[in-house]
């Protein structure tokens, strides 16, 4: 194999910094005029503070004059990008790279394996079904018959626990709105059934097959579908063959509409679950419903919000639980109803020692697959019943591992991957501890001519803060390497390593691609997280910043040469990064980021942020939030790094008028030849179910957006 993928890396379109080339990447000259964004007089006052908002009418998505301003800047910005030399020649390269088998993790069900399967290109995974790992693989589901684009995408699937059916939920354009369907998986037939108006949400099957549980909220107005409030989330229960209008109600709280409502069914079939959320906050409550008895109400069973709570399984009324209470990189401990008061829980999984963090726990093979994060690497470990480790997974390197089983099933499947070491799909013996390759895929490309290096930063504090820099073997620290450094620090999500052909291309063009894991992810745990959120979030813009100096101190890059980039939360860090520090970077790349901090809270979900951000509607919220909100700290007559802002048209989550507003205030402000645009994706969200054709597009365009900002030198397509 290796030998094959070194033959494909002999003409490579992409050539390193510094490598002599028939062609550089030469910027095209700046638009000598961006479109022109009226203004209007809008004040509002905060707490005695007045602070004007010009471009609220940019809020209005469905406007003429919104929807004429997004055409002019899309003109703009594709016209600048279409004069890039070498930007062909990025999106060939990338079109090979992203042309590879991938496949998802099998799950067993019934008589049939279910496995999704990318062959290279296709837009969309197509679901297939086997009745063995060996058997030839029958098509079940190709989401690429549903749109002639692939705009219309699977989210979530779940089976009936006889295999029988799979329910499966359908998103168009990227929105986070989804519709139900089920279909019988011997036959590939879709029921007449259709869910309609679900949100962050699952199905949960009840174990006959009958019906399964689902989340939705109330149908929006007219108009507002991608942008009205999401609240009081409630819980119906979906009979196989009746109408939506015939779901029974199981779970609601009108009185207190900024609950989330999520369910599940325990593995033994007994009991309903309902998890209840407030935000993003990873402190929930659950509630318990006994199946048996079809009178049973929903009675509280972990209910203090103290702390997050994940059961992953249970003996009749004994549940094991991952909580981080009393444990904040968490710990396994065994509850039974009635007896939640913790000095009743049974220790099962101990917290671990150091920093170590107990990611995930599963149940297979009737023993518990564990997940640890260690310094943002995982490890995977098998433990009895009894909380005793019985061995450790040996990986192939330093990665990032998802583990999929089934507590009455010998064997678990899990996915493993790096920087520079594509997904692969791996078969566990839990009981031995054995893993065996199902499907190692191949891509053109020699994984052994790069290397990755983890190091340890100071920040402003003097906080250490792990970093991944992944690069081509032989990397002189001349200061000359062009540079991208990614970031997100926010709502305890961590940042592992992980594979991308988009990655590998920039690394092929001789770049150097750094993971800065910073404060407010869940790299550490909860302290972690708290060491990044509300009042303390500026720590997460100064381990950025602190990122960016070290590899300049270093010399792995220098400011003309180091680009920054993020999406969602990760666009909030950038646009704070370059509005603090607009003479530390030679460009930006934020992405569907929250840019205006005094308005998240009034469209869609964003309300639901409050717990990592606050809310203006406070004067301790605005006071901190104004500091640091990227809208309102662009500061007029200032040089700012070559930025493209990107955003979605249906983007549902963070709505777009975020970026508008941002880039609109940024082209206003901005002072000097550095070009400011926006790229708007149409017919695309926040990024799930995103086509393969516009991920190839939309990296490519940022490719050669950078390529030509930090002078990358790009073969034309055909050289040598």
């Amino acid at each position: 194999m290796r030998s094959l993928l070194a033959l494909a890396m002999t003409a490579p379109l992409i050539a390193a910094a510094g490598t002599p080339a028939p062609a550089q990447t030469a910027a095209p000259a700046p638009p000598t005029a961006y479109p022109q964004t009226r203004t209007v007089p809008q004040v509002d006052d905060y707490f005695g503070t007045k602070v004007a908002d010009p471009y609220r009418w940019l809020e209005d998505d469905n406007a003429a004059d919104t929807k004429a301003w997004v055409e002019a800047q899309n003109a703009v910005t594709f016209d600048y990008l279409g004069k890039i030399a070498g930007r062909a020649a990025i999106r060939s390269r990338l079109t090979t790279l992203w042309n590879y088998e991938r496949y998802g993790l099998p799950r067993k069900r019934g008589e049939h394996y279910v496995i999704t399967r990318n062959d290279g290109l296709q837009n969309q995974a197509v679901y297939y079904r086997a009745r063995s790992l060996e058997a030839p693989p029958e098509v079940l589901l190709d989401p690429n018959t549903l749109s002639a684009d692939g705009t219309v995408a699977v989210g979530g699937t779940t089976f009936s626990d006889d295999g029988r059916y799979m329910a499966y939920s359908l998103s168009e354009s990227g929105s986070d709105w989804i519709r139900w369907k089920v279909r019988e998986i011997a036959t590939g037939k879709d029921l007449d059934d259709e869910v309609r108006w679900s949100k962050f949400s699952s199905a949960a099957w009840l174990h006959d097959g009958s019906g399964f549980f689902y989340s939705r909220y109330d149908a929006p107005k007219e108009g507002a579908a991608l942008t009205g409030v999401n609240k009081d989330q409630k819980v119906y229960f979906h009979k196989l063959g009746t109408s939506q209008d015939a779901d029974v109600l199981i779970y609601a709280r009108p009185d207190q509409p900024d609950w989330g409502l999520g369910a599940d069914v325990t593995d033994d079939g007994k009991f309903l679950l309902i998890y209840q959320s407030e935000g993003t906050d990873p402190k929930n409550r659950i509630f318990v419903k006994d199946l048996a008895r079809p009178d049973s109400k929903v009675e509280p069973f972990l209910n203090d919000f103290d702390a997050m709570y994940n059961i992953v399984g249970n003996d009749g009324g004994t549940f094991y639980v991952l909580t981080n209470q009393g444990a904040p990189r968490k710990r396994l401990v065994a509850i039974t109803l009635g007896q939640a008061s913790s000095s009743s829980w049974k220790s099962v999984i101990a917290e671990g020692p150091k920093q170590d963090v107990l990611d995930d726990v599963t149940m297979a093979a009737n023993q518990f697959v564990a997940t640890w994060q260690i310094d943002a690497q995982n490890k995977l470990r098998v433990y009895g019943l009894d909380g005793t480790m019985t061995h450790e997974v040996k990986l192939p390197t330093i990665g990032a591992v998802s583990f999929s089983g089934r507590r009455e099933q010998a064997e678990g499947f899990y996915a493993f991957s790096s920087f520079a070491y594509p997904t692969a799909i791996l078969k566990l013996d839990v009981a031995s501890g054995r893993s065996t390759t199902f499907k190692q895929p191949k891509v053109a490309f020699d994984p052994a001519q790069y290397e990755t290096v983890q190091v340890f930063y100071p920040s402003k504090d003097g906080t250490k803060v792990p970093m991944f820099i992944t690069h081509k073997k032989g990397l002189a620290k001349n200061g000359a390497n062009p540079t991208y450094l990614y970031g997100y620090g926010g709502f305890d999500i961590s940042l592992t390593p992980s594979f991308s052909p988009a990655n590998l291309a920039w690394m092929e063009m001789g770049g150097v691609y750094a993971v800065a894991n910073l404060r407010g992810g869940g790299e550490y745990g909860k302290a972690w997280h708290d060491a990044g959120r509300l009042k303390n979030k500026q720590n997460v813009f100064d381990d950025f910043i602190a990122a960016a100096e070290y590899l300049i101190k270093e010399k792995y890059t220098s400011t003309p040469k180091l680009a920054i980039g993020g999406g969602s939360n990760g666009g909030l860090l950038v646009g704070a990064a370059i509005t603090q520090r607009p003479d530390l970077f030679g460009a930006a790349l934020p992405a569907v980021g929250v840019m205006d901090m005094l308005r998240f809270h009034k469209f869609t979900i964003g309300w639901a942020w409050k717990s990592d951000y606050g809310s203006s509607e406070t004067k301790e919220g605005f006071d901190v939030l104004y500091k640091y909100s990227p809208l309102h700290n662009l500061k007029p007559g200032t040089a700012y790094p070559a930025t493209m802002v990107t955003t979605a048209d249906h983007d549902d989550r963070v709505v777009p008028a975020h970026s508008f507003k941002f880039a609109a205030t940024l082209q206003a402000s901005h002072k000097g030849p550095n070009p400011v645009l926006i790229r708007i994706e149409t017919k695309a969200g926040h990024g799930a179910g995103k086509p393969t054709s516009k991920q190839i597009e939309e990296a490519a365009d940022k490719w050669a957006f950078l390529a030509a900002t930090l002078g990358v030198v790009v073969k034309p397509t055909g050289s040598n």
